[in-house]
């Protein structure tokens, strides 16, 4: 939690990216936090990758 980081999910058309801080991953929902502060939950089984990456200067 508290990192920044850059998640991969599955969605009907491919695939879609999330980059931002991890607020949290509780009951199989990860939360991610956009930089414009929009809160984006993406359910841990449709997943592809993720990692943390550098925070911005």
């Amino acid at each position: 939690m508290g990192e920044r980081v850059t998640v991969r999910r599955r969605v009907p058309e491919g695939f879609r990216d999330a980059v931002g801080l991890l607020e949290f991953w509780r009951d199989g929902v990860l939360g991610v936090r956009k930089r414009d502060g929009t809160l984006v939950e993406i359910p841990e089984d449709t997943l592809a990758a993720a990692k943390v990456v550098v925070s911005r200067a």
